[in-house]
């Protein structure tokens, strides 16, 4: 590819899925979600036919915010040389997220850090297109100090330094190759939500966790919070599906007060929950560090609306939780998502993304490969969340065998959707959406 090749567009679509229709994602904050993408597509003039796509989730009202959000930052980014960005994907990420006047939106928060993230996961899908590598073996074949170099170490220095950094993934490195075989041969864990969905009778919870159990999952998660009576009777019916050997984690989306989510879940520790998932506001650092207290030996899961690697480096600090869930499309990107790897590995703290939604268990997927691969080492009670809907619209979807992930082959970060799904689902033109609004 010749070094002038550039970026010649930064593309935005808004592209929604009717999911509230059959209350698919259903939770007790979200009780009728359209699982939705502000999807971006990078296009260059290298002739090489490789171009970046990525998305920023969204839950449907609001999406066109975000996808104007992302096409703010096109004139940072068209007219840049592929190589300038693909060979300083650190340098890249900064130079957005440390715009002086775009982070007042922020900082580091909210749609426009979304925004950032969405343009940066693409510019690694491109990056790795052009390696031909899948992203997780794109990273894990990174040294040390290329993976530090992605890192913004600005607020973290305090827990953790960039030597710091080098020497986790030092550690790790011995055993890299046999890691990356490990993974092509068996994949990684998964477990799964579908049946857990809120806006689900018991009978259909009940049919899809025996469902599960069969398919080689060896955790299942239910959504509670709106009703203590009614997450008690889907709890008794989930556990007598699955039996006790069966981890059953729930999750309320943010739904309690502290002692709220004590008291509520001191109600479900008779049917044993592994983990209770987003308790209170993901923002409340010392909030989680109380519910964590008080209802050991239940595990504290939290992440996937942390905004940050700030705040995600308190949480730990606090000892706030059990398990780091990381989200391919909360934060900054690849890189600070790198950070967060880092940090949990410092603390000794499991991560297990979040996922779900539409194209996020494409994403996360090589998040998580890449920690075991070169940052933890290890696949000892980290499991990658699955939901079964939605993986049609991707040209490299999940696929899941005996309950575990399948590493992905093909270049790129499997986030690229199929054109004839992006005209069906575009909002609100799209022939799936013009006789709805």
């Amino acid at each position: 590819m010749p070094s002038t090749a550039r970026i010649v567009a930064l593309d935005v679509l808004d592209v929604r899925f009717p999911t509230s229709e059959h209350l698919d994602g259903s939770d007790a904050m979200n009780p009728e979600p359209d699982y939705s993408a502000a999807y971006v597509r990078l296009c260059t003039d290298a002739g090489d036919g490789h171009e970046g796509h990525a998305l920023a989730f969204t839950t449907g009202r609001g999406n066109d915010v975000q996808a104007n959000a992302i096409a703010a930052l096109a004139p940072y980014v068209v007219g840049r040389t592929v190589t300038d960005i693909c060979d300083d994907l650190g340098g890249f990420a900064r130079t957005l997220v440390h715009d002086p006047q775009l982070r007042w939106l922020g900082p580091e928060k909210g749609a426009m850090h979304m925004a950032t993230g969405a343009v940066v996961n693409a510019a690694w899908d491109l990056a790795a297109k052009r390696a031909g590598l899948p992203v997780w073996r794109f990273l894990g074949e990174m040294s040390p100090e290329e993976l530090v170099a992605q890192v913004d170490f600005r607020w973290l220095s305090d827990a953790l330094t960039p030597e710091e950094a080098v020497d986790i993934l030092r550690r790790a490195e011995p055993g890299r190759r046999d890691r990356i075989d490990l993974l092509l041969a068996g994949g990684y864990p998964a477990y799964t939500t579908s049946p857990g969905w809120l806006g689900y009778t018991d009978e259909k919870l009940a049919r899809l966790a025996r469902e599960a159990v069969t398919d080689g999952f060896s955790q299942i998660k239910l959504k509670v919070g709106a009703s203590v009576e009614d997450d008690v009777r889907r709890m008794t019916a989930a556990r007598e599906a699955v039996g006790a050997g069966v981890r059953i984690a729930v999750d309320a989306n943010q739904r309690w007060d502290v002692q709220q989510a004590i008291d509520w879940m001191r109600e479900l520790a008779p049917y044993d929950p592994y983990w209770i998932e987003e308790p209170t506001s993901p923002d409340d650092i010392l909030g989680h560090a109380t519910i964590r207290r008080a209802l050991r030996p239940i595990k504290v899961a939290t992440g996937e609306h942390v905004a940050n690697r700030v705040v995600f480096k308190q949480l730990l600090q606090a000892g706030a939780v059990d398990i780091v869930q990381i989200d391919s499309t909360r934060v900054g990107g690849i890189n600070e998502n790198i950070a967060i790897l880092l940090l949990a590995a410092k603390f000794g703290v499991p991560v297990c993304p979040h996922a779900g939604g539409v194209g996020l268990c494409e994403m996360v997927q090589h998040l998580a490969m890449f920690d075991y691969v070169a940052v933890s080492g290890t696949m000892h009670n980290r499991v990658i969340e699955y939901v079964d809907h939605l993986h049609e619209h991707f040209i490299d979807p999940v696929r899941i065998r005996h309950g575990r992930y399948v590493a992905p082959t093909l270049p790129g970060l499997s986030a690229q959707m199929h054109p004839a799904s992006l005209e069906e689902y575009a909002y609100p033109t799209g022939p799936v959406w013009a006789s709805r609004v």
